[in-house]
């Protein structure tokens, strides 16, 4: 494999993290929000807003080949980050699988991140 190809291969895979992180915090988000407990999840709902958005920003990013995915790269595993941190705080399922979902994309973010510096 050359390193264009290596390059476009983690490329892709790092777009399919962050786009899976989206779908789980957005169905993380909505089943907070239609909980009996949408107080007390505001701020999981909040953060994996934050997370979805930051996710979908740096997918397109990286899908143009923006000079900038690099830093979003960055940015995105923050996002992710926090977000697996307040997930990990509740015992709901969606919550669990958002976490790991985000901890995957922070990991694939990082690495991109890593080999744009």
């Amino acid at each position: 494999m050359t390193a264009t190809q290596s390059h476009q291969s983690q490329l892709e895979s790092c777009i399919e993290a962050c786009l899976d992180c989206l779908r789980e915090c957005e169905t993380c988000a909505t089943a907070c929000l239609d909980s009996d407990m949408v107080q007390m999840m505001a701020q999981c709902i909040k953060t994996c807003r934050d997370c979805a958005d930051t996710c979908d920003i740096c997918a397109r990013f990286m899908a143009r080949n923006s000079d900038l995915h690099a830093q979003l790269c960055g940015v995105c595993a923050e996002a992710c980050d926090r977000c697996a941190a307040e997930c990990d705080k509740h015992d709901h399922d969606h919550c669990k699988r958002c976490a790991e979902a985000c901890r995957r994309c922070a990991e694939a973010c990082r690495q991109m991140a890593a080999a744009m510096a």
